[in-house]
C-alpha cells in the first residue's frame, strides 16, 4: 500500500516529467534570431558571432532575420506575436530600452511582451576630440565648458540615438551648458570634429577606434564604470570627480523571447549563451567588434531594461525631446 509521500512524490514528478522532457526535446526545428538592424552593423555580427556557436551547442541551424526599421518596431512586433515556444528570438540593446521611452506608442510592452534570455556583449562610448585639440583632459574641457557658458560644442548622431541622448545625460550630470549638435550619422561627425567644426563629439567607441589608432581623435574619456579594454589608459568619466563620480553609461546586445516562453526554454537558452560567450574565440571575435562578450542572467536583462528605461524617459523630459 503506497504511503502519503509515496504519492506526493509521485504527483510532483509527474508535474515535473513535461518540463523534463521539454528540455530534451528543446529545440525541435532551426532557430531564427530577429535583429532590428541592418546586416553588417555592431548588432548584427554580434548576433551572428553568437548564433554560429549557438547553433552548435544546440544541436539545430541558427538563423539571422534582419528586420531594420524606426525603433526596432518592425523586428519587436515579428518575435512578439511568434510562437512562445524558444525558437524565434529578439535581438535587444540598449536601444530597445531607449525606444520605449522615445516613442508615443509601441505595437508591444518592451517589458511585459518579451522575455530576457541573456546579455551578449557590452560596449563603451567614449568622448574624443580631434588630435590638434587644446584640450588635453577631460578636465580641461569641462574647465572651459564652465567658464564660458554655452560655447562648447559636442557633436552626435541623430537626436534620440543613445549617443545623443548619453550626451544629454552627461551634459546635465556635469552641469555643463554646452551645445548638443546632431548629426546624420557617425562619419559627418567625425568630419566635422576633424575639420574644426566640433570642440568634441561623443559616440560610440567602435566607429572611432580606426580614427583614434589613426591618431585623427584623442579619447578623453570613456562613459562606462570601467575603462575599456581596448584602451587601458584612457580614463573613464566617473574618474574625474566631482558630480562625474558615479557616471555610468554604455552600451550592449542581448536576447529575448516571446512573453509565456517556458522557464525551462529560457534557461537552456540561457545556459547556451552563456557557454557560448565564455569560450575563447568568441571573446576574441567580439573584441575585434570592439565588443567585450558578457552572459547574464535573464533577470539582470530585466532589471537593466527596467533601469534605462527610466533613465531615457527621465532625459528625454528634460531635454525636451519630442515623443515620436
Amino acid at each position: 500500500m503506497w504511503k502519503r509521500r509515496d504519492l506526493l512524490a509521485a504527483g510532483a514528478a509527474a508535474v515535473l516529467l513535461p518540463c523534463a522532457a521539454r528540455a530534451q526535446t528543446f529545440p525541435s526545428k532551426p532557430i531564427k534570431i530577429v535583429v532590428p538592424n541592418a546586416a553588417g552593423g555592431g548588432a548584427d555580427l554580434t548576433a551572428r558571432t553568437v548564433g554560429q556557436k549557438l547553433a552548435e551547442v544546440l544541436g539545430q541551424p541558427v538563423i539571422i532575420d534582419n528586420k531594420p526599421s524606426a525603433g526596432g518596431i518592425v523586428a519587436g512586433e515579428q518575435v512578439a506575436r511568434a510562437p512562445a515556444d524558444g525558437h524565434t528570438l529578439l535581438l535587444v540593446s540598449a536601444g530597445t530600452a531607449v525606444s520605449e521611452a522615445l516613442f508615443k506608442s509601441l505595437p508591444f510592452d518592451t517589458l511585459k511582451d518579451f522575455k530576457p534570455v541573456s546579455m551578449m556583449a557590452s560596449f563603451d562610448l567614449a568622448i574624443a576630440v580631434a588630435q590638434n585639440s587644446r584640450f588635453r583632459t577631460l578636465g580641461d574641457l569641462l574647465a572651459h565648458a564652465k567658464a564660458h557658458p554655452g560655447q562648447l560644442n559636442i557633436g552626435t548622431p541623430q537626436i534620440g540615438t543613445t549617443q545623443n541622448l548619453a550626451t544629454e545625460l552627461f551634459k546635465t550630470t556635469a552641469g555643463i551648458d554646452a551645445q548638443i549638435v546632431p548629426f546624420n550619422g557617425t562619419p559627418p561627425v567625425i568630419t566635422a570634429l576633424r575639420g574644426g567644426q566640433l570642440d568634441a563629439m561623443i559616440d560610440l567607441l567602435g566607429p572611432l577606434m580606426p580614427q583614434i589608432t589613426g591618431g585623427a581623435l584623442r579619447p578623453l574619456a570613456v562613459l562606462g564604470a570601467k575603462r575599456a579594454v581596448q584602451l587601458p589608459d584612457v580614463p573613464t568619466a566617473r574618474e574625474t570627480g566631482g558630480s562625474l563620480a558615479q557616471f555610468d553609461v554604455s552600451s550592449w546586445n542581448g536576447l529575448s523571447v516571446p512573453a509565456g516562453t517556458p522557464a525551462d526554454v529560457v534557461a537552456r537558452l540561457n545556459k547556451a549563451v552563456n557557454t557560448v560567450v565564455a569560450q575563447a574565440d568568441v571573446k576574441d571575435k567580439l573584441l575585434k567588434l570592439n565588443q567585450v562578450a558578457q552572459g547574464s542572467t535573464s533577470e539582470e536583462v530585466q532589471a537593466r531594461l527596467e533601469r534605462e528605461i527610466r533613465r531615457w524617459n527621465e532625459v528625454i523630459a528634460r531635454a525636451n525631446i519630442p515623443k515620436q
